[in-house]
């Protein structure tokens, strides 16, 4: 039975160790987190020279890591063998490795906690690994957190942090970073160097300290097109054409496909409740009172031609039938045809 990143992390502060555990998924971030708390926590500094081991997979067949895993503690309670980049070991994928590791699920050493770092990918859920996994470690699936449940996250990491962020603080850093948590923890680290006190964090700190223009972002380019403010999303679009390096064509064209794809739900979806349409169509009900608004400014018809225009933005990014055109003129041309 897979784990929550979360619920694994409290008892690891709880001091509750298990002799496997098997990270692995798309989001690095929750199995750094866990394996660094692991490395730095599960024993005392001054034991670590003799009792843990750090190994990376390219260079650790299974066999040696059984074998260090088998190893005895020296004049101390427990060791700790970590497996970083568990992906790249050689043989994980061949059965007589598998059944070498499911031997070791079936009787562990209890002296040793064994890390696998599986970042990036899976193992096959139909393989008799995968299921003694579930079954016999402290199995997590790392995944990506949900765009839409992303502004919530960061609202709790705040929390988490001892401070707060308000609800569009929280929004801009979520809409303009996208859902990579290690970059937007390490941004929100390096501002809170400058705040050793609680604080609650709003619109102007993320632009001050993280560099976010509060009206130049992915998040005001949507709200404006939403809404159907041509001067204003002119002057953001005018601001990204600028600044190319931190706003590139590709992710605004990705950014405005699953824009319009949230308007379309809308219309599909009809009347109701406003909770149950916020879940529908994946979005913070903080912020269904825009998505409604679009729906009224651009009937499903025209959310249709607007999917023809980024594709048709795209093809001319990569080249066809793009003339002389330069990628700033592509992304007008594109914001002109959607609000016009």
């Amino acid at each position: 039975m897979a784990h929550s990143p979360e619920a694994v992390l409290k008892d690891l502060k709880a001091k509750k160790f298990a002799p496997i555990y098997f990270l692995e998924g798309d989001e690095p971030y929750f199995i750094d987190l866990i394996t660094d708390f692991i490395e730095k926590n599960a024993i005392a500094e001054h034991e670590k020279g003799f009792n843990q081991l750090i190994m990376y997979g390219k260079d650790s067949p299974v066999n040696v890591i059984l074998s260090n895993a088998r190893k005895f503690p020296m004049m101390a309670e427990r060791q700790v063998v970590i497996v970083k980049e568990a992906q790249s070991i050689p043989d994980l994928g061949k059965e007589d490795a598998q059944k070498l590791l499911m031997s070791y699920l079936n009787n562990p050493l209890p002296s040793t906690i064994l890390v696998f770092a599986h970042k990036h990918k899976k193992l096959d859920g139909r393989s008799s690994l995968k299921k003694e996994l579930d079954k016999k470690s402290i199995y997590v699936n790392s995944e990506k957190v949900k765009d839409w449940l992303l502004t919530g996250w960061v609202e709790s990491y705040f929390k988490d942090l001892g401070h707060q962020i308000d609800a569009k603080a929280a929004q801009l850093l979520a809409d303009s970073i996208g859902n990579n948590l290690e970059v937007i923890t390490n941004e929100v680290g390096k501002m809170l160097i400058n705040f050793p006190e609680p604080t609650k964090f709003t619109p102007d700190h993320i632009s001050k300290y993280i560099g976010i223009n509060k009206e130049y972002n992915n998040f005001e380019l949507t709200k404006a097109i939403g809404y159907k403010d041509i001067i204003k999303a002119n002057q953001i679009i005018h601001y990204f054409i600028q600044n190319p390096k931190a706003h590139p064509v590709i992710p605004i064209f990705s950014l405005l496909y699953n824009y319009f794809s949230k308007i379309a739900l809308v219309h599909r979806a009809g009347p109701m409740p406003d909770n149950q349409l916020a879940g529908v169509i994946g979005i913070n009900p903080y912020g269904l009172k825009e998505y409604l608004a679009a729906s009224k400014n651009y009937k499903l018809g025209k959310v249709i031609d607007v999917f023809g225009y980024i594709k048709e933005a795209d093809l001319r990014f990569k080249g066809v039938d793009s003339g002389s055109m330069d990628e700033g003129e592509i992304l007008r041309e594109l914001v002109y045809k959607i609000l016009h």
